[in-house]
């Protein structure tokens, strides 16, 4: 799955933003598993209906979706909870950073370009798991869903974070792996590499400027390194 760059020249990159669930850390995975069994417990099945409606968006909006599409009765904040059970016990021995991440933080600090981490999940939500993996630290901030008035595909997470690192949206490389999230950047006028994994693929990619398998990708690497010039095809 690749998509190759629309334009002829490479941005200017003064800085990178990555998006958490899914981009870093296979927490989709994860959570897919802890929305089966939730469904399960009802009688329902998940389905790519209620999958792709629910990634990348706060919890509140994407419990709504799930109620919507499920028409269960339960309370949002009763299935949150579950789900948080659910999510935790799977997580203790399943949860893993994503394919090449090291690598591109590595990168990204050696180049000394800012960062900033921007997600859907809740403060509380990300801190231990990003401490997890020793990753908070490799961060100059975080935006989490209580920073924002609207949730992703809202552009307002990712024009905060251009914001706050002191760049124009078209000097940020944003990182993300769902369509929600995608649009979020596009909106705000950010200059997106897009990492789709199994859970996301089906969603449409087209506003990105390229759409790479993993972050082991040798062109996003490139990108990095050398911002002006041609993008080697």
């Amino acid at each position: 799955m690749t998509k190759l760059e629309s334009t002829t020249h490479r941005p200017q990159i003064r800085a990178v933003v990555f998006d958490m669930d899914g981009l870093m850390l296979n927490t989709e995975d994860v959570f897919d598993l802890a929305g089966r069994q939730l469904l399960a417990r009802r009688g329902l099945e998940m389905t790519n209906l209620i999958r792709h409606s629910m990634l990348g968006r706060r919890p509140i909006e994407a419990f709504n979706a799930l109620k919507l599409h499920t028409g269960m009765p339960d309370q949002i904040e009763d299935l949150m909870h579950e789900t948080k059970e659910l999510f935790e016990a799977i997580a203790e021995n399943s949860l893993a950073t994503m394919p090449g991440l090291h690598d591109v933080l590595d990168l990204v600090e050696s180049l000394d370009l800012p960062r900033a981490v921007a997600t859907s999940s809740p403060r509380a939500y990300m801190m231990p798991l990003l401490e997890r993996f020793n990753l908070l630290h490799r961060f100059h901030f975080t935006l989490t869903a209580e920073d924002v008035t609207h949730g992703k595909p809202d552009p307002e997470i990712y024009q905060m974070a251009a914001s706050r690192l002191n760049v124009s949206p078209t000097e940020m490389l944003v990182l993300e792996d769902s369509e929600t999230g995608t649009r979020a950047a596009h909106a705000a006028g950010a200059y997106i590499v897009s990492v789709p994994n199994r859970h996301t693929v089906v969603g449409d990619f087209s506003m990105s400027r390229l759409v790479i398998d993993s972050l082991l990708d040798k062109r996003l690497h490139d990108l990095l390194r050398t911002t002006e010039g041609p993008l080697e095809k």
